[in-house]
């Protein structure tokens, strides 16, 4: 149950506007897993979701701190940016990390993040970056131009009926 889109998207700005719109569907409590191998445009995506979402400070991957916590400018909820890669199996630790945020008022989106934070809620978004013309990535700049094929996947009644289509 729930609702699922695939898309192409050409070019980093692409993705970073894909996020923003991602973001005017996404509202407190929301959870977005974020997966896709080093490059593929995370963090650009979640800076295009922060955007969206009207929050305050530079969304960075959040590799060395794991969680980094981005208020809203505009009353509305809290992006939490976590890098689950260094965590061990799952997210007791990220209790451990003591957000000072409330998780139920926050928009959490998590890179790295499967097999670790699928039982902290029923509902998530599962948002999967890949290379459209597969090949391993190499070091040189110009393969941020490869186009990325987005695959959505709404999981649980909060993304029933959510037309994920739509953002293509």
């Amino acid at each position: 149950m729930g609702s699922h889109a695939t898309l192409t998207v050409a070019t980093p700005e692409r993705m970073g506007r894909l996020g923003r719109e991602l973001a005017a569907l996404l509202r407190p409590g929301d959870l977005v897993l974020l997966s896709g191998e080093l490059g593929a445009g995370k963090t650009t995506l979640t800076r295009g979701l922060g955007e969206g979402l009207q929050v305050r400070g530079a969304v960075t991957s959040p590799t060395f701190v794991i969680a980094r916590v981005h208020p809203s400018l505009v009353g509305g909820p809290a992006l939490v940016h976590v890098d689950a890669y260094r965590l061990g199996g799952d997210l007791d630790e990220m209790e451990d990390l003591d957000l000072d945020v409330s998780l139920p008022e926050s928009v959490v989106v998590v890179e790295w993040g499967e097999g670790k934070v699928e039982r902290l809620s029923e509902d998530r978004l599962e948002v999967r970056i890949e290379r459209a013309l597969g090949g391993a990535a190499d070091e040189d700049d110009a393969d941020d131009l490869d186009p990325r094929r987005v695959v959505l996947t709404g999981i649980g009644p909060r993304w029933a009926g959510v037309e994920l289509a739509k953002l293509a």
